[in-house]
């Protein structure tokens, strides 16, 4: 009886002091580079994440089986290094307890970082992580975008259709599994269209190198029609400039790495006129894609990139699932009903386009190829 007054009178106690009961939320983890060599990489997704978080808390939160729950979303740094991102991924999981991860971006941190998000048992939606280890054999990692082995094929496709080209230089970073594996994708399938002899030059570089000269005066030399250049675009901004001015006047094919809204800028304008395999194209979108496009160039003064895009609907594939498999409290059990509901996913209409998923996680969807006019990323055509 004693018990049971004390407990009364805290109870009033709390309510006089102003305590309200603690607002219920939804915890979801973001592993981004929000600095280190591409921070625009993890900038678009902070800002879209906000964008998203904004709305939805301003009308309430998000609605669970009839109960509203305001987002709290938890952005962590990596650094753009793979070590950094499995730390980040640790930190998400165990000290935040995050009910999904939502990242790392790129291949380099998304495929360590998945083994982590595996193995404890969290689900895990990589946006622009393209590569197929990310999540081979990870029933606890998914992906928003489309893989290298389906980017390579169409881009090799494309540049022999429009240029004519029958020859090709390639020049990747060897530091990086992305760059690696879609340069190797993308010389097989050359080879495999032209035979023997048509890959005139297969160059790497170092994650940190500022000059390529060497590299490039043997690609030169190669006699190539083509150079494709599958890097991020901060190396793309420096090897292009010095291309051109050791005379290269060909045509140059990018990859979805070069999707960035700094690319321009920091090539000084370099890269105009050239074309590369990404997402989605900003110039010329309509519907939802457009909305987003206006919204967030309204909030933050610049058209988002493609991982910004990949970002927005790998949140609301995991918005969607939580939604299905409903909360327990339990973070476990919610952690597997969350998988379990985005496993069970077969079609999702996002931004970026339409995905039909398969039972490894991954979305089967068309590849956009850009070019690049005026300063923008303008549509040409969709493969698939």
């Amino acid at each position: 009886m004693r018990k049971t007054v004390y407990a009364a009178l805290a109870a009033v106690l709390a309510l006089s002091l102003g305590c309200a009961p603690k607002e219920q939320t939804l915890k979801i983890g973001f592993n981004i580079p929000l600095t280190g060599d591409s921070p625009m990489i993890g900038e678009g997704p902070r800002n879209t994440g906000e964008m998203i978080r904004e709305r939805i808390n301003a009308a309430g939160g998000w609605d669970v089986k009839g109960t509203k729950y305001k987002l709290e979303f938890i952005y962590v740094d990596n650094e753009l290094k793979a070590e950094s991102a499995v730390q980040a991924a640790l930190r998400l999981i165990e000290q935040d307890q995050v009910l999904v991860m939502i990242g790392p971006q790129g291949s380099g941190r998304a495929i360590p970082a998945g083994q982590i998000a595996d193995e404890n048992r969290t689900p895990m939606i990589a946006p622009w992580s393209t590569n197929p280890a990310t999540t081979e054999n990870r029933p606890y990692v998914f992906r928003a975008c489309f893989l290298d082995p389906f980017q390579a094929p169409v881009g090799a496709k494309f540049a022999q259709e429009q240029f004519g080209a029958n020859r090709v230089a390639i020049l990747y970073n060897l530091e990086d599994d992305y760059s690696k594996t879609l340069a190797e994708l993308f010389r097989d399938s050359w080879i495999a269209s032209k035979g023997a002899g048509s890959v005139t030059a297969f160059e790497s570089h170092g994650q940190k190198d500022t000059n390529f000269e060497v590299q490039l005066g043997r690609i030169i030399r190669s006699g190539a029609d083509l150079l494709y250049l599958p890097v991020y675009y901060d190396l793309v901004a420096k090897i292009v400039p010095q291309a051109q001015q050791l005379g290269w006047t060909k045509p140059i094919m990018g990859s979805d790495s070069w999707g960035s809204a700094d690319l321009i800028s920091l090539s000084n304008n370099a890269v105009e006129g050239y074309y590369f395999t990404t997402h989605y194209a900003a110039a010329g979108a309509t519907g939802a894609t457009k909305a987003y496009i206006d919204d967030y160039n309204a909030r933050y003064g610049y058209v988002p990139d493609d991982v910004a895009a990949l970002t927005y609907d790998a949140i609301y594939i995991a918005l969607n699932a939580i939604q299905q498999a409903g909360l327990s409290g339990n973070l476990q059990e919610d952690r597997d009903n969350i998988r379990a509901a985005i496993a069970g996913l077969r079609e999702y209409d996002g931004i970026t386009g339409r995905m039909t998923f398969n039972d490894s996680g991954d979305p089967e969807k068309d590849a956009v190829v850009v070019h690049i006019v005026n300063g923008e990323f303008t549509f040409v055509t969709a493969m698939h």
